[in-house]
């Protein structure tokens, strides 16, 4: 699923056990917070199980099913007991696999125990294995696990020996190593409020945001950018680019440009951070964020954006934003973005401080362009002018981005628009 990727959740099982299934064919449907999108099988076989229900969370690198295929001499007709083999071993297989995902698999759900996200994230926080969240009394409906559940346990958890030896890691741990919980008061909805639940795409989006403010150390950059000559020069050739290849020519394929331009020759702006390894990225990837019609966010990546012309990125820009809109976006369009561009101008903000895109470690916000007085020096002196202008907010991880870094790569992006030149052809 790609490196920004972590996790994806089943939505739904397209093959039952038992089923054939021929390669390339679909056996299941995934949700991520990006994307929705199937799962085709790698090989021709039989379906024999599934490790996974709808609504559970995998994690990547994960097995999912077991697909039985058949081998040389299985298919024989005259040598049953050679059938079997293939089979007891794909059971072997299997066992030694749940075994596995007892001691490492994230917490599931299953036929007699269903687990809330809410609960899963305490138990993952809390070091409370599959095993010993089983043993939870529950008291909310069909038996079901509550917060209010969970917090009890978590108070009596150091006085109960029994749940200490099904989950030895976690009752090792020093008591001082994690902090003291603090309960906030319940929100209480009146008879006049209206009840909305969060869409799923939307509990991705607040976790990853909320797991990335908690990852890097954001810090941020400001800088206004005159943009009189882009405005004026689009203004003059945005009707024949139109006619000639069919393409709005928007203000975010020129930004892009520019983006692409300062992260070359600022590459270490270009990286992520793996534990305390740097790793620095070959490709200049753009991911572009996009509102979705619903208020949600999507950031579809431009690939080797330092290599387009301006027509190609215009193309790409349009194109990658038709299908956020139209929720056509394969899983490879928002794969391998190694910076991001947002532009929080289209809803009139003038200014923002965006939250990184992980493993990112930067973030540029464009702001509204506005048409303001300003001082313009010439040789003759300086004179008081009208020009468009408009701010752009850099966000980037402290960790391994200095102020010094950061500011001189929006200040390279500024320069790159301020010298367009006016008569370029396109």
């Amino acid at each position: 699923m790609g490196e920004s990727v972590a996790e994806a959740t089943i939505t739904s099982w397209l093959k039952e056990v038992g089923e054939t299934i021929e390669a390339d064919e679909a056996v299941l449907e995934i949700a991520t917070d990006k994307v929705d999108s199937e799962v085709p099988s790698e090989v021709d076989g039989v379906l024999v199980e599934k490790l996974f229900d709808v609504d559970d969370v995998v994690q990547v690198g994960q097995t999912i099913a077991i697909i039985e295929t058949e081998g040389e001499g299985s298919a024989s007709a005259e040598a049953p007991k050679a059938e079997a083999a293939p089979v007891a071993a794909v059971a072997e297989v299997a066992k030694a696999v749940t075994v596995a995902q007892e001691t490492v698999a994230p917490i599931s759900s299953n036929g007699d125990r269903f687990y809330s996200p809410l609960v899963k994230n305490m138990a993952k926080q809390e070091g409370i294995a599959q095993a010993e969240l089983d043993t939870v009394p529950g008291t909310g409906k069909d038996g079901r696990v509550t917060k209010a559940d969970m917090l009890s346990y978590l108070k009596n958890r150091g006085s109960q020996p029994a749940a200490a030896s099904k989950a030895p890691v976690a009752a090792s741990k020093p008591a001082s190593s994690a902090p003291a919980k603090v309960e906030t008061a319940p929100v209480v909805a009146s008879g006049e409020d209206e009840i909305i639940e969060m869409t799923r795409m939307g509990k991705l989006i607040a976790h990853h945001m909320v797991e990335s403010v908690q990852t890097s150390a954001h810090v941020q950059s400001f800088i206004e950018a005159d943009v009189t000559k882009i405005w004026n020069w689009r203004k003059k050739v945005k009707d024949g680019f139109a006619k000639r290849e069919g393409e709005n020519l928007t203000f975010t394929p020129i930004f892009m440009e520019a983006v692409a331009k300062a992260l070359r020759d600022f590459p270490m702006m270009n990286i992520s951070l793996q534990g305390n390894t740097i790793i620095k990225k070959k490709n200049i990837n753009l991911g572009m964020a996009a509102a979705l019609p619903d208020g949600n966010l999507i950031v579809p990546v431009i690939k080797n954006a330092d290599q387009l012309n301006l027509v190609g990125m215009t193309k790409q820009v349009n194109d990658l934003a038709g299908r956020a809109r139209q929720n056509k976006l394969k899983p490879d369009d928002i794969q391998g973005g190694t910076y991001t561009v947002t532009n929080v101008g289209t809803f009139g903000s003038i200014m923002g401080t965006p939250i990184i895109n992980q493993p990112q470690v930067g973030i540029l916000a464009l702001g509204a362009i506005r048409k303001v007085p300003a001082v313009i020096e010439t040789p003759e002196g300086d004179f008081i002018g009208i020009r468009y202008k408009m701010f752009m907010s850099h966000s980037y991880d402290h960790r391994v981005v200095n102020g010094a870094l950061g500011g001189q790569f929006v200040k390279a992006v500024k320069d790159y628009l301020e010298a367009w030149d006016s008569n370029r052809e396109i």
